[in-house]
């Protein structure tokens, strides 16, 4: 009895760490590092919950030139030896019985650290890793995320996000994430940015926020770009140019947009110097050559039309020529658009003389990124060809950044590493030194599509769609990170044995939207929203219906396709009916339907190898990849019907008909299932409302949920009946 009341009393004393240390044999690692060091402390806090989670104790202690601790040293120092270095780059070694994480600088030594966390979260000891260095691949892994105020588009879909955006707890949990997978910036869109962010000293009359309003704003801002930087996150706010406030317009009697007058002129260039000087944590501001610098879409006359040289004036006379006169650098990022010329914007850019790159971004596919990995077109033209003049020649000062938007999938969950890897391996190029993620059409914050249940583990859309920015972070980071990465992800946040069949299941699910943005060439953001199989607008790439947002088979058969190699309904059938041979290098649409059914069966036969036993939340996951299975083969029996459907039009033989008839009564069946599975946690959301005008002939788009689409999959069985 005196022993266990001895045991009893001691556990109290020194603490269940150390009484776990006592009786399961195992000493305290010591870790010694730069504790000052803000990013290095969060890579060693991840390494903590790691070890903690195979029982063992970390000792964190500060590193200095005589440490001779024997366990993990983290240092920060010059690059030496023959294996170079460079920064967020980290060598794993080992000296003397100790670990060595050595990097050129802080971010570099976090990655180390969280690479280390990481191996023995996969189950190895610290003591047995393999040596190695790892250099970025990209040097800019950026997201981009909206902001609901000030916003670009507008209606329930943004607003509902006001709330939780002004939470810090969101960003921290944001931050984090993109720490953990390697993301490096922060980039913060809105029409607006600066009437939020400061009380301008001339212009006292841009913004209504009473004293403690602007404290209180100040204290968001602040915080943010604070948490960002002790993350190694670089924050940018990103505008949308010839702007201001509703409150600026009414004082000074200007117009809200495209207002070149000299009040507005030395107001942004007076904004952009206050707001980099009270934000030292600000990194950088970003500018877009846009919507409202002209008339470009020819819908108000009475707009001015400036040419490239006038916008790129414009953006000289005072984004530059207010960053140049703030206290300190920052960089900015110079966007690629409609309105955009290669020649003027490398004019601007050589005279700005800044001392840092200049950031340049491209829209790849336009609002498509999620396609194909070929550069089949970008937003720089009306005609939206493709423009060299941004990379030939090389430029000295500036460098390209893909902007993958992805607009086409909000609910559904997505996971492709395949994709990422051969989309990184074809656009690498000296003149690109990064990667833009993020929406236009969508906020990754509130979760307002989920029905309240109880196996909603997550708090924000960002954490239910884990698996895509792992997967971008981590594989624009690293290209050559292997997939038992992300099975591990998998096996450790569900208990499996092996998250090998999920990840299987998942590349095999994500391949529908891309098959089908690659198939139905669009442009804008709202041409194509490929989870629902809606083209809201047109995308001027083929016969639109002025019936539905809903793709009918006409128009899928009439459209053209975005990857080059892929025939579009229209060619195949004419080359069959020509007798051509179909070229090796293109894929028809009758291979791209057996695509699509392969995808479908690896997903549900994976399905069924960890549906048993699967937790709630885990099913949750499991009903998304079960609806992208059946969309899949949706699209495939669409593409047959369509095929069959084209190939009757032109012969008028009714075998070819009664085939395409059949293939839309399975199409019909699919979208069922479809319905079935999503509307048992899924409820309608906002989609195009607020943007759209409501006598519009797609107002069928302002909200959506996919049994409200089930009368057009129907319809297209009628269609194919009139001919």
């Amino acid at each position: 009895m005196q022993r266990q009341y001895t045991i009893f009393w001691l556990f109290i004393l020194i603490g269940q760490s150390a009484f776990a240390q006592l009786t399961s044999g195992k000493p305290q690692l010591v870790i010694a590092f730069d504790t000052a060091s803000k990013p290095i402390q969060f890579g060693v806090s991840r390494l903590e919950r790691a070890l903690q989670k195979v029982g063992q104790a970390l000792k964190k202690e500060p590193i200095r030139s005589n440490t001779q601790s024997t366990g993990i040293l983290v240092s920060v120092q010059p690059a030496q030896g023959e294996q170079f270095i460079r920064e967020e780059g980290y060598r794993i070694s080992y000296q003397n019985n100790s670990l060595l994480i050595t990097a050129v600088n802080d971010a570099g030594a976090m990655y180390g650290v969280l690479d280390i966390a990481e191996q023995i979260q996969m189950g190895k000891s610290w003591k047995t890793l393999t040596p190695k260095a790892v250099n970025p691949h990209f040097t800019v892994r950026a997201l981009k995320v909206n902001l609901p105020w000030s916003s670009y588009r507008s209606g329930p879909a943004m607003e509902v996000h006001r709330e939780i955006c002004r939470d810090l707890a969101y960003w921290q949990r944001l931050l984090d994430q993109m720490a953990e997978n390697r993301f490096n910036v922060l980039s913060l869109w809105n029409v607006h940015p600066f009437s939020f962010m400061v009380k301008p000293t001339n212009f006292p009359e841009a913004n209504s926020f009473s004293a403690s309003e602007m404290a209180d704003w100040k204290h968001f801002w602040t915080t943010l770009f604070r948490m960002a930087k002790e993350r190694g996150i670089e924050p940018y706010i990103v505008n949308w140019n010839i702007a201001v406030s509703p409150e600026f317009a009414k004082a000074y009697n200007v117009k809200e947009r495209n207002d070149t007058s000299a009040v507005v002129k030395r107001y942004t260039r007076e904004v952009v110097t206050q707001v980099i000087n009270e934000y030292p944590d600000l990194a950088g501001i970003g500018i877009t050559l846009a919507d409202w610098m002209s008339n470009f879409s020819g819908t108000n006359s009475a707009l001015p039309e400036m040419t490239p040289k006038d916008r790129e004036d414009w953006l000289e006379e005072t984004i530059i020529t207010g960053i140049k006169a703030a206290k300190r650098p920052v960089k900015l990022i110079h966007r690629s658009v409609l309105s955009a010329d290669p020649g003027e914007m490398r004019r601007v850019i050589n005279d700005a003389q800044l001392p840092d790159t200049t950031l340049v971004e491209i829209k790849f596919n336009w609002s498509h990124g999620h396609s194909t990995p070929t550069l089949a077109l970008t937003h720089d033209s009306h005609s939206g060809k493709r423009d060299d003049g941004y990379w030939n020649p090389l430029p000295s000062n500036y460098r390209v950044q893909w902007m993958i938007r992805n607009e086409v999938f909000f609910i559904l969950r997505w996971g492709q590493p395949d994709f990422i890897r051969r989309h990184i391996a074809q656009n690498t190029a000296p003149y690109v030194n990064g990667y833009f993620v993020g929406s236009e059409g969508y906020i990754p914050a509130k979760d307002y599509s989920h029905v309240k249940s109880d196996h909603q583990t997550w708090d924000y859309a960002f954490e239910k769609q884990w698996l895509f920015y792992q997967l971008w972070g981590r594989l624009l980071y690293d290209p050559t990170t292997p997939d038992a990465v992300f099975e591990d992800s998998f096996a450790n946040r569900y208990g499996l044995k092996s998250g090998k069949p999920m990840l299987e299941a998942y590349s095999a699910a994500s391949q529908m939207p891309l098959r089908l943005a690659s198939f139905y060439g669009s442009t804008w953001d709202y041409t194509l929203y490929s989870e629902g199989f809606l083209a809201p607008f047109s995308a001027s790439k083929g016969f639109q219906d002025n019936v539905s947002s809903f793709i009918s088979i006409n128009e899928l058969i009439d459209h053209s396709t975005l990857e080059p190699t892929y025939l579009s309904i229209k060619e195949y059938v004419n080359q069959t009916l020509a007798k051509k041979g179909i070229p090796k290098a293109k894929l028809s649409p009758l291979k791209l339907a057996d695509l699509l059914d392969a995808d479908s069966k690896t997903v549900l036969q994976r399905l069924e190898q960890v549906r048993s036993g699967a937790s709630p939340t885990l099913t949750c996951e499991l009903a998304d990849l079960e609806t992208w299975a059946y969309l899949s083969r949706y699209f495939a029996d669409k593409l047959r019907a369509a095929v069959s459907l084209q190939t009757y039009r032109l012969t008028k033989d009714k075998t070819h008909q009664q085939k395409a008839i059949t293939y839309l009564n399975q199409c019909v069946t699919h979208w069922r299932k479809v319905s079935e599975i999503t509307g048992s946690h899924y409820h309608e959301v906002p989609y195009t409302e607020g943007y759209i005008s409501k006598e519009t002939a797609y107002k069928d788009s302002q909200r959506f949920l996919w049994s409200n689409y089930l009368p057009q999959v129907e319809h297209d069985i009628a269609l194919a009946q009139e001919d």
